[in-house]
């Protein structure tokens, strides 16, 4: 049975291998709430699942140790049991879905664990990984259905009552549930009176399905840029603490999510991967009642893969209508593009790209497209200068 005391314990055993994280007051991130960021994604590993990963290894007896350990993971657990089981000098084999980010991967190798990448999702990381198990003898370090693991991971609700003690709410992100399970488990026993909202990823909604539907559920698919809650099946154990202590639910789509990212990198100076943003994007999106309440969000992550932060951070600004794309038909003559360029200059824009294309079967043959990239201000601005377009006699296709 999951109790405070052991989470306590866990807290303890944790002192001396794991950062009691930063509580950062967010005053320009939403004006809605008092928001603060309790930020996990400065972890060491770069994630909160050391915390869990550290303390159920730290609770092997010896021949268990032995016989060495077996994870599955999308990358922040495998760096947590990689790390936790070359400090007790202990072998490693995590199972990766080959779709995890290079920088996950390697960044496991580095702890000394062994690596097996398996086709397919997290979830049939984990189906190799029981497999692995049952040959070899060695325990399994499961991410999130775990008393321990769990435990591990609700010392972050210790130090989120400990760091602000008259918090309303908190946000937590969910994929199987055991982070939000250990946190909401904390808070809920401390002070019943706190608000513990969870979010997943859109296209992976299984803790959410499962909650609304009151029974667990298995998706058939995933499909979302947050590989760290991409879960097809919620645990048993977390589906049931969930039950009793998360009040409500939401999900949040990549789109809301790439925004999140995005205002973290500007206006606060953090980098979160996709799974560590849904608790912001959730509290700018307003999926729970949180106007003029003391919130916190959990960042749970921060390690995102570089080579897609690019296309995220493109996606945040044209979310946000930051980053325009106008597709625009022309007569192809002398001096078009030099009005057009005239009139978007004088509306402050800064085109960034070009494309003239005059093959296109669609226009007439003295027509062409003229494709254009440019940055803007918001969206109130891209539609000026579509406005304007229009009233010089050009017609915008998109």
């Amino acid at each position: 049975m999951l109790t405070l005391d052991k989470i306590y314990h866990a807290s303890y055993v944790l002192k001396e291998v794991i950062r009691p994280t930063d509580m950062i007051r967010a005053t320009n991130l939403c004006d809605e709430c008092e928001l603060y960021l309790k930020t996990e994604n400065l972890q060491v590993t770069g994630a909160f699942k050391a915390r869990g990963a550290y303390y159920k290894i730290s609770q092997l007896s010896d021949e268990e140790r032995a016989k060495g350990v077996i994870a599955c993971s999308a990358g922040n657990h495998a760096q947590g049991v990689a790390r936790a089981a070359q400090r007790y000098g202990i072998k490693s084999i995590i199972c990766m879905p080959n779709s995890a980010p290079i920088s996950k991967v390697e960044a496991t190798k580095s702890y000394g664990a062994e690596v097996c990448l398996v086709e397919g999702t997290y979830d049939d990381a984990h189906d190799r990984a029981v497999e692995l198990q049952k040959e070899t003898g060695a325990t399994f370090v499961h991410p999130f259905d775990d008393e321990m693991v769990i435990a591990g991971q609700g010392t972050i609700g210790l130090e989120i009552l400990d760091q602000i003690p008259d918090i309303d709410a908190v946000i937590v992100p969910i994929g199987g549930g055991g982070l939000i399970s250990g946190v909401a488990f904390a808070i809920k026993s401390l002070n019943p009176k706190v608000k513990v909202y969870g979010v997943q990823s859109a296209g992976a909604p299984s803790m959410y399905l499962s909650m609304a539907h009151h029974q667990i559920e298995t998706l058939d698919s995933v499909n979302t840029f947050a590989d760290g809650i991409a879960v097809k099946t919620p645990g048993e154990l977390t589906f049931d603490l969930c039950s009793k202590y998360v009040d409500e639910i939401m999900t949040v789509t990549d789109d809301e999510v790439a925004t999140a990212i995005l205002s973290l990198i500007e206006k606060q100076k953090l980098i979160s991967e996709g799974a560590g943003a849904v608790s912001v994007a959730a509290a700018l999106f307003d999926k729970f009642p949180i106007k003029g309440k003391k919130v916190c969000c959990l960042v749970s992550g921060g390690n995102i893969d570089v080579t897609i932060l690019s296309r995220v951070i493109d996606r945040g600004l044209q979310k946000t209508g930051r980053l325009a794309e106008f597709t625009i038909a022309l007569t192809d003559k002398p001096g078009e593009l030099q009005s057009v360029a005239r009139i978007i200059s004088k509306l402050g824009a800064n085109v960034v790209a070009v494309s003239h294309d005059r093959a296109d079967l669609n226009t007439d043959i003295n027509s062409c497209y003229l494709r254009l990239s440019m940055e803007t201000r918001n969206h109130e601005h891209i539609q000026r200068i579509k406005d304007e377009l229009a009233r010089h006699g050009y017609k915008t296709v998109n």
